[in-house]
C-alpha cells in the first residue's frame, strides 16, 4: 500500500530534489511575487521534467505546512513541493527485487528515533543504488516531513518494508542468502569494518541512537562491525556511521 503524498518545504531542499530525483515530485507551489535566480532554476527544471508548477498566496503555503506534523508555517520559504508516494513493499517482494538494483544492500533500522537520521540514511542508500529500507512497525521515526526533507526525495523512490518483528525478518533474509551485518561502537566481538570483506547480497543493521541494536536483533547478525577511529572521540552518529559502512559495502562490490 502506498502512503499519502507529503510535502517537502524549503528552497534548497526542493531545488536539490528537482536536480537529483525530479520524478519524486509531482507538484511545486511557489509564493506569488517570489522572483530570484533560484526560483527561475526551479521553473526551468519543472518545465524540463513536466512537473506542474503553480503560483499561490503565501497563506496557502502556510496552511499546508500547518496541516503537516513538525512543520512551522515559515518552513516553506515560499517554496513547497508535493512528493510522490513512498514505495511500501513487503519482504518477499523486496527480496525478489534483489537482482534489479545496482547494490543489493538492505538497510535495517532497529528503532531509529531521529527522523533526520532516517532521512539521511535513506538518501545515502538510494544514491549508492541500495535495495531498500527495513524498519519495525513500532518505535521507529516517522517517515514524515523531517525525514523527507533530509532524504531530499529519496524516500519517494526507495522501497520501504515495515515488519512487525525485525528479528524474524532477518531470519527470513538469512534463509534467502543475505549476509547480515550489525554496526556497533564496541570493539569486543566486532570486526574492523575497513579491513573485513563484506559480501553481497547483504543487510546492514543499525541500532537506536542511544541503546544500539537490541540483543534479540543482534543475535541475528552474522558479523558485527566497528569503525576504527584515528583520534579519541565519543562516537559517530548513526547516520554518519551508516554512510561509512554503506560506502565500504559498495566499494567491496566493485
Amino acid at each position: 500500500m502506498l502512503e499519502a503524498p507529503r510535502y517537502l518545504p524549503g528552497l534548497k531542499p526542493v531545488l536539490e530534489t528537482l536536480t537529483t530525483i525530479p520524478k519524486s515530485i509531482d507538484l511545486v507551489l511557489l509564493r506569488k511575487g517570489l522572483d530570484t535566480r533560484e526560483i527561475h532554476v526551479i521553473q526551468t527544471l519543472c518545465h524540463q521534467h513536466g512537473i506542474k508548477l503553480s503560483r499561490v498566496a503565501g497563506e496557502v503555503l502556510d496552511k499546508l505546512c500547518q496541516r503537516a506534523p513538525n512543520l512551522k508555517p515559515s518552513a516553506h520559504q515560499g517554496v513547497l513541493a508535493r512528493l510522490s508516494q513512498t514505495q511500501a513493499i513487503d519482504l518477499k517482494a523486496l527480496i525478489a527485487s534483489c537482482d534489479r538494483v545496482p547494490l543489493p544492500l538492505i538497510l535495517a533500522l532497529d528503532q531509529i528515533q531521529d527522523p533526520g537520521n532516517l532521512g539521511t540514511l535513506a538518501r545515502t542508500l538510494y544514491c549508492l543504488g541500495g535495495l531498500g529500507l527495513l524498519v519495525p512497525l513500532h518505535n521507529t521515526a516517522a517517515l514524515g516531513p523531517t525525514a523527507e526533507k533530509c532524504a531530499a526525495g529519496a524516500l519517494t523512490k526507495l522501497p520501504v518494508c515495515r515488519v512487525t518483528n525485525l528479528a524474524h525478518a532477518l531470519d527470513d533474509l538469512e534463509e534467502a542468502g543475505f549476509n547480515i551485518y550489525g554496526a556497533t561502537p564496541k570493539k569486543q566481538q566486532a570486526l574492523n569494518a575497513f579491513t573485513t570483506k563484506l559480501n553481497l547480497p547483504a543487510v546492514l543493521v543499525l541500532g537506536n541512537e542511544a541503546r544500539g541494536i537490541r540483543p534479540g536483533v543482534l543475535k541475528r547478525c552474522q558479523l558485527q562491525l566497528y569503525i576504527p577511529q584515528a583520534r579519541p572521540f565519543d562516537s559517530l552518529n548513526v547516520a554518519q556511521a551508516g554512510a561509512i559502512i554503506m560506502g565500504l559495502v559498495a566499494a567491496s562490490s566493485l
